[in-house]
């Protein structure tokens, strides 16, 4: 037992209770579940979830449990992991290093630990345990059948790994699914974004000119949300393509800095390291809020706000306030972290479902295929994809036309 992971039977019940309610709402993993209790495709297999661990990564870790596999947990961002899950999964039984608000050494530790049950099957979220396995635990890749990627960033590593030739097993790549990106990415992100910023400020968007950086399908989804609640809404894009497009669904499209000037609100949702810097903050306006939607903390430069402020204050819960050189209040959310999971509760259950129910039928997959696949990056099967699509449109009670 681990001194730094956080374990009580009063945290278990609670964490439990929130394991049993995304259960009660994700209708497409408590099939899995069933079948997989049934089948028992993961005996003798180890795997490895590595996704921000709270109540619906742990659902997932259970599932892949109830079909055999021994399963180590840790968390991909120490600011999303919850306790009380943590504690819910350790008296399952399951082999599980995370405390909320780990140091970075400690987040090492701990994705060490997890590798120490030498994984068959990797659910990686990011990349962080792909990369681990090709530098210090190098010596575990021969067990490696094969991962599956859940974000944009994570992909965006294994591709350029896989065209140096440096991938040593298959990567499924999750993110690119369609019911992937079509859910999380648009209606998970573009939900739990704003509930966040407007549950950590409690303020209106109705009104406001919000920023939004990237136009990928998460940027999407936030403008989309964003729009939908009555804000004015420019996008900042580099991609040509995205940004006609974004102009097409009739969106105000100009550059970073004459945004910048503009917001009242600006959010990141790039997945590029020091998209906001400098001289951005010093462009913004009075009372501007500054969030991040993308995957790294370091999309916004914090060590360049905190070094140019004349002032700081912790303005609310969530919400820290810097004074820049010429009077102006700009306000952090989350400390720069993912909004959604530093200030609330990340993407509702039912977006979850589709993403997580992917990555079980992909580990099934790798279980049952891997060892014909190429070292590299693979698409999900489109066959894979449609089954998805169709559980949730039964648990929709919702009927299409087949032929």
């Amino acid at each position: 037992m681990h001194p730094n992971i956080v374990r009580s039977p009063e945290k278990a019940v609670k964490g439990q209770q929130k394991i049993d309610w995304v259960r009660r709402n994700m209708p497409i993993l408590r099939q899995l579940e069933a079948e997989f209790s049934r089948q028992q495709p993961f005996a003798g297999k180890r795997l490895l979830v590595c996704v921000h661990l709270e109540a619906k990564t742990a659902y997932l870790a259970l599932v892949l449990a109830a079909g055999g596999a021994r399963v180590a947990v840790t968390g991909s961002n120490p600011d999303s992991t919850k306790d009380d899950v943590v504690a819910a999964l350790d008296a399952h039984g399951l082999h599980v290093y995370a405390r909320h608000g780990a140091t970075p050494e400690e987040m090492n530790r701990f994705m060490n630990m997890a590798l120490d049950i030498g994984p068959h099957v990797v659910i990686d979220d990011g990349g962080d345990i792909v990369e681990l396995l090709h530098g210090e635990r190098s010596d575990l890749c021969a067990d490696v059948t094969g991962a599956c990627e859940e974000t944009t960033t994570g992909v965006l590593r294994a591709v350029a790994r896989a065209q140096a030739g440096e991938l040593n097993f298959p990567v499924m790549l999750i993110n690119e699914a369609r019911c992937k990106y079509l859910f999380d990415n648009v209606h998970g992100t573009g939900q739990s974004v704003w509930d966040a910023v407007m549950r950590s400020t409690n303020l209106v968007l109705a009104g406001k000119t919000i920023t939004i950086i990237g136009f990928g399908w998460c940027g999407r989804g936030c403008a989309l949300r964003a729009s939908g609640l009555g804000a004015k809404v420019i996008i900042s894009e580099i991609d040509a393509v995205k940004a006609a497009d974004a102009a097409m669904n009739g969106y105000q499209v100009m550059p970073l800095l004459e945004a910048c000037r503009q917001s009242d609100i600006v959010l990141t949702v790039t997945g590029v390291r020091n998209t906001l810097r400098r001289k951005h903050f010093e462009a913004m306006k009075d009372g501007a809020l500054i969030a991040n939607a993308g995957h790294f903390r370091h999309e916004i430069n914090v060590d360049e706000l905190q070094d140019m402020a004349v002032k700081k204050v912790a303005a609310r819960e969530n919400v820290e306030g810097f004074k820049t050189p010429a009077g102006a209040w700009l306000y952090l959310l989350g400390d720069g972290n993912i909004v959604n999971i530093a200030c609330a509760d990340g993407h509702p259950a039912e977006i979850m479902d589709t993403s997580f129910a992917l990555q079980a039928l992909n580990a099934r997959y790798l279980v049952e295929q891997g060892e014909t696949l190429a070292a590299g990056v693979h698409d999900v099967p489109e066959a894979i994809d449609q089954q998805v699509a169709l559980m949730k449109l039964a648990g929709m009670q919702i009927e299409i036309d087949t032929g």
